[in-house]
């Protein structure tokens, strides 16, 4: 059935008007990792709205929508800081699935993914393979209607309160690395998995270790096909580098550290010249920064991904690393204090350090230049000896 797609006013009146009906702000969460009761509701009300994926078929939850009108969805739940809509440009296990799951599988698992009733975490990274994620030597065999996995992961967030990991696992030793992987979600609360958190400089663990010794998964949780999973994987992390190109993550106190702006008002340093054209290069380089990305969203069509994602992803670790500079300079010695008796400064020194996720995950800043170099300014490929060997002969760290 095709979507009769709506004139852009309309659809802004009817959003506006939902929105006034039915939005109230959320309370506030003590844990980023686990969905709360009042979240879920509410997610499943803007799903149940149309709201949540626009651009999807309507079979799936969404309206069918061209990238402009979906932008006018976002725009209005944006202007009343509502959240849940819009998360075909941005939620990595939804999209992923859409994109390669089969309907069996989707109608078990898309509308959990979208609500958030069902969190999950990405097994990708592992000791010796972390920027060459073709180099993952957790295996995966094939029993039955179910697959064995063992091998170990690092570095996953949200892993302890996760119900489902994506996986790359490696399925055929004999081909050739990039060929010989396949992509799952898998249970993560089952005997076999075991997570240990690692403290961060922030003090806090989002991250994890995890340990997965004779775990199982069903068959119909393969995605994408054996075989398929560096094209599955590709497609899930221009989706996490999307994320990280769009903006960074807020303090913990929601102290004025999260405005550039009012921190420096407050300390009386906008009349100071040399901070002012600064602040105006970096918040430049945000708006810039951002048309760049709507521009790559509106490219990346389902089921594929884009070089132009790690642009973004880049130029926002330079962004955050050059506002932690700014904001520290601008409270100057009050950036030696911490802890909530001093959240102002709390959130700066938190800001700065946590500036680091964006240069590290989704891919490190080093590995977003070499995709730019040879997939965006068409310079010549690193050399890759072992690309076209089976990987049980490749030579592993």
């Amino acid at each position: 059935m095709t979507t009769i797609a709506p004139n852009p006013d309309d659809l802004r009146t009817e959003v506006r008007d939902w929105l006034a009906q039915n939005w109230a702000a959320l309370p506030p969460s003590d844990d980023p990792w686990v969905s709360s009761p009042e979240e879920i509701a509410w997610r499943e009300k803007v799903l149940d709205a149309g709201y949540a994926v626009p651009t999807y078929p309507a079979a799936w939850f969404g309206r069918g929508y061209p990238s402009n009108l979906a932008a006018v969805i976002h725009q209005e739940f944006r202007a009343v800081k509502a959240t849940g809509a819009c998360q075909d440009k941005h939620n990595i296990p939804a999209n992923t699935l859409f994109a390669f799951g089969s309907d069996e599988l989707k109608h078990e698992l898309l509308r959990d993914f979208l609500t958030g009733a069902a969190r999950t975490c990405l097994l990708y990274s592992e000791p010796g393979a972390g920027s060459d994620l073709a180099g993952v030597s957790t295996t995966a065999v094939r029993d039955g209607d179910r697959w064995v996995v063992n091998g170990q992961k690092v570095w996953t967030s949200g892993a302890a309160t996760s119900e489902y990991g994506l996986l790359i696992a490696r399925t055929d030793w004999d081909a050739p690395k990039h060929k010989g992987m396949s992509y799952f979600i898998i249970p993560m609360r089952q005997p076999g998995i075991e997570v240990r958190p690692l403290v961060q400089i922030t003090g806090e663990a989002h991250f994890n270790e995890v340990f997965i010794s004779d775990a199982t998964v069903p068959h119909a949780n393969l995605v994408g096909g054996e075989g398929n999973g560096w094209r599955v994987l590709q497609t899930a992390l221009a989706y996490e580098r999307s994320i990280m190109g769009d903006g960074g993550r807020g303090s913990r106190n929601k102290s004025k550290a999260d405005s550039l702006v009012e921190l420096a008002r407050e300390h009386g340093r906008l009349d100071d010249a040399a901070l002012r054209e600064r602040l105006a290069d970096v918040l430049a380089l945000r708006e810039l920064n951002r048309l760049n990305n709507l521009r790559a969203k509106v490219a990346t069509s389902q089921g594929t991904s884009s070089s132009i994602m790690s642009l973004g992803k880049l130029a926002m670790s330079r962004i955050l690393h050059s506002e932690a500079a700014l904001k520290t300079e601008i409270i100057g010695t009050e950036s030696l204090l911490a802890g909530p008796d001093n959240p102002e400064a709390d959130d700066v020194n938190f800001l700065s350090l946590n500036a680091f996720f964006t240069s590290i995950g989704g891919g490190t800043d080093q590995i977003q230049r070499t995709i730019i170099g040879e997939r965006v300014l068409g310079l010549a490929k690193e050399p890759e000896p072992d690309r076209d060997i089976p990987f049980r002969q490749a030579r592993r760290s």
